[in-house]
């Protein structure tokens, strides 16, 4: 049971769920559940057959509630819950409450994104305000660090799109430059060459489809996977375009691509701005994207932190002083707000 500061408790809340089958997937095994969230939150959480007890400082103990009706809701819907789960329901605990609960919050403002394998919920306020970007505007710039969902989110809405009709394609485009190897070096012929760097993407879209319904929009043209430079000449109408790893883009290529955008057509363009692999001294075209379109009506810039990596959380931390350490020589650090 955690230790609390005298004076800083509110009266308990109890929460009574009305399916006992589920208590032992929400608690955990040997209650480890509820002990991550009292780790995390420095709440009491006691239980009492299908009642729990929350007790600890007000915002703790509103954030836990929250939490514990998302999980039990995921429970309930036939989903199941692991320790990431845990940490995105505290994350978006934090989230101002109001009469629905969080996962219902999140389904009833267009931030549940549904695919044939599976629904996909943000883990952190950002993700949530990503997900309303990709829904509300035509073009979304992603800006952040590794682990934080920029692609993959994306790719999310770009195959409920694609199931549901509103997009006839699926664009997904990234520069070939990367951890400076270039293509020429590599064996074998010039799909051999380019697919290591578009496995991210692959991997992606398996995560979203079955393998059989991956293959077969890859080979009739509704899903389409290619280098950057073939986007020249091209306009793309009808389609849900996703360039990746924008940073390793240069300003000419940049405004190329961005003016392949045609009639009923979505963009989002991802990126990391402190993982530039361009030639020394080359302008990220990213970089000079955001400071040239950053007012323009219809394009939404997000973006994430290091409180929004959603991988292991050692990356987070990693993250978290790489940052510091640049912000230390100097560099170009996120709007505040």
């Amino acid at each position: 049971m955690s230790q609390l500061p005298p004076g800083s408790l509110a009266p308990p809340v109890h929460l009574e769920f009305d399916d006992n089958r589920l208590l032992p997937l929400l608690f955990g095994e040997y209650d480890q559940n509820l002990a991550r969230i009292e780790q995390r939150l420095g709440v009491s959480l006691v239980s009492r057959g299908n009642q729990l007890a929350i007790s600890g400082p007000p915002a703790s103990v509103s954030a836990a509630r929250e939490a514990l009706n998302a999980l039990y809701h995921r429970l309930k819907r036939g989903q199941t819950i692991d320790r990431n789960d845990i940490d995105a329901a505290l994350r978006m605990g934090s989230v101002p409450s109001t009469d629905l609960s969080l996962f219902d919050r999140m389904s009833a403002d267009g931030t549940a994104v549904r695919t044939h394998r599976r629904l996909i919920t943000p883990r952190t306020p950002m993700q949530a305000g990503y997900l309303r970007a990709l829904r509300d505007s035509e073009m979304v710039f992603a800006l952040g660090p590794a682990g934080t969902g920029k692609t993959y989110l994306a790719v999310a809405v770009g195959v409920a799109m694609l199931a549901k009709g509103t997009v006839d394609r699926i664009i997904l485009s990234r520069p070939a430059v990367e951890a400076g190897e270039r293509l020429g070096f590599l064996p074998g012929d010039l799909r051999d060459k380019i697919d290591p760097y578009l496995r991210p993407l692959y991997d992606a879209l398996y995560d979203m489809l079955p393998p059989e319904q991956v293959m077969k929009r890859l080979s009739n043209g509704e899903i389409e996977i290619a280098p950057l430079a073939f986007m020249r000449g091209r306009t793309l109408s009808n389609s849900f375009v996703i360039v990746d790893e924008a940073q390793n883009t240069t300003p000419v290529q940049m405004k190329m691509l961005l003016t392949r955008l045609g009639e009923n057509s979505r963009m989002v363009v991802t990126g990391d701005l402190s993982q530039v692999d361009l030639p020394a001294g080359m302008r990220s075209g990213l970089r000079d994207a955001i400071e040239v379109l950053n007012d323009v009506e219809g394009i939404s810039v997000v973006w994430f932190s290091d409180a929004d990596v959603v991988r292991h959380a050692l990356v987070g931390r990693i993250v978290r002083a790489y940052d510091a350490r640049d912000r230390a020589g100097g560099g170009v650090e996120a709007p505040k707000g």
